[in-house]
């Protein structure tokens, strides 16, 4: 496996294949996307090979991500390349759910088992407020579509942002009371543009975890694979609620995953200074080179984001790296 100098395993990868978004949401592309590079983004034959040189070191569960990767015309195929990489056995992605209605059925029987849906706000008029678009009931159906598909897990996330749903938890823990969902609350992260946002909306996730815990809310003790969500359930309710709070002292002591941006640079975190190029090796015959900088590289990973001393590195916005 991936090891560290810490000493931490890496069994995910979060692997983005656009950073384009059809989405305007408030804290990530408040301006719609703006492209600042040509569109070269990685080629099936480039995920593929990269998804079986993490394989070959022992990762597992792959996260495809964007942007919005559900624009991609060959997302299902990407989806195939990971199905057929020995070594895979969980195959998850992250959309705003646009196109989740129509193709969630296609996507699982091309062998997607997890699925995450970013969904801020309950309330359609704030939705729209927050997304620039009208879509909650589409959206809101497609989460039903994936319920009944079979899939193995639905997820929704939901940045807590306290001028937009710090109001909303009761409405989020009635609708999850009837429906085998797990909502992951997401403390807003800074990046090196949002300041001002930041400032205005930052909530930390330790309020909800103290309401949650009042309510009889417990703790459940997750997989190594798993991401880095304190996740509670209740023996009331079918769903479960997931915290993500990357601003809590030990949050990296558990990282588990590794992420490869669209244009073929591996980042060791979400916050890197910067990302290493790996895409003149993503195309070769033989995958020995990919293998062997994956080894290399990881013995560079520092033990912190140092997110709580206000560094953002150089992640402008979370379209970036698909978060």
């Amino acid at each position: 496996m991936l090891v560290d100098p810490a000493g931490r395993e890496f069994s995910y990868l979060r692997l983005s294949i656009t950073d384009v978004c059809n989405f305007k949401c408030v804290y990530c592309l408040p301006n719609g996307y703006q492209c600042d590079h040509d569109r070269d983004f990685l080629s099936l034959n480039e995920i593929s090979n990269t998804i079986k040189a993490f394989a070959h070191h022992g990762i597992k569960k792959v996260r495809i991500t964007g942007g919005e990767p559900t624009l991609r015309k060959d997302f299902i195929d990407v989806i195939r390349a990971a199905k057929d990489t020995t070594g895979i056995s969980q195959i998850a992605a992250t959309t705003n759910g646009f196109s989740l209605q129509k193709n969630i059925n296609d996507w699982v029987n091309a062998g997607l088992s997890a699925i995450n849906v970013s969904i801020d706000s309950f309330d359609p008029r704030m939705f729209n407020s927050i997304t620039g678009h009208d879509k909650f009931a589409s959206v809101m159906r497609g989460i039903d579509a994936a319920v009944d598909s079979g899939i193995s897990s639905v997820k929704i996330n939901s940045v807590l942002m306290r001028q937009y749903n710090a109001s909303e938890l009761d409405t989020f823990l009635s609708w999850l009371k009837h429906r085998p969902v797990t909502i992951r609350f997401i403390e807003l992260m800074q990046t090196n543009d949002n300041k001002d946002f930041f400032d205005a909306n930052h909530l930390s996730g330790e309020s909800i975890k103290t309401k949650l815990l009042q309510k009889g809310w417990q703790r459940i003790i997750q997989g190594a694979s798993a991401g880095p969500a304190q996740e509670f359930s209740h023996p009331d309710y079918q769903g479960n609620i997931g915290l993500i709070m990357p601003y809590s002292n030990d949050f990296c002591s558990t990282c588990n995953r590794l992420r490869v941006s669209s244009l073929g640079n591996l980042h060791l975190c979400l916050f890197s200074e910067e990302g290493i190029s790996l895409r003149e090796h993503m195309n070769s015959d033989s995958n020995e080179a990919l293998i062997a900088l994956l080894s290399r590289y990881i013995k560079t990973k520092k033990p912190s984001h140092l997110l709580q001393q206000g560094n953002t590195g150089i992640t402008t916005n979370l379209s970036m790296l698909g978060g």
